[in-house]
């Protein structure tokens, strides 16, 4: 699936709140080009997901976010460490991203 650049991959259906992801169970996470990523309270980060058009093409949701140290301790996610807060943006998919760079 194409990207427009590096990015972290995120499963958007492990959500703690609104806008808060789960993002990683330990420190460094590899982007969607292969590079390790040291995650870091505070970094800002580029995301996606997988997901499909309306025709169920591959078309991948995209976000960016801030990294979060996981405070959820006492929950079903407690085995995660880092977490995701997205912007105030809205999610996107990759082919809105392309239309609107096309205009």
């Amino acid at each position: 699936m194409p990207l427009d650049r590096p990015r972290l991959y995120v499963d958007f259906n492990e959500i703690l709140e609104p806008g808060l992801y789960l993002l990683s169970k330990d420190d460094v996470k590899t982007d969607s080009s292969g590079a390790l990523v040291h995650l870091r309270e505070g970094d800002h980060v580029w995301v996606y997901s997988d997901d499909g058009d309306k025709d169920g093409q591959p078309d991948a949701l995209l976000a960016k976010g801030k990294i979060e140290r996981n405070q959820a301790l006492d929950s079903w996610a407690a085995a995660v460490r880092w977490c995701v807060r997205l912007d105030g943006e809205e999610m996107l998919h990759y082919s809105d991203l392309v239309r609107k760079a096309g205009k």
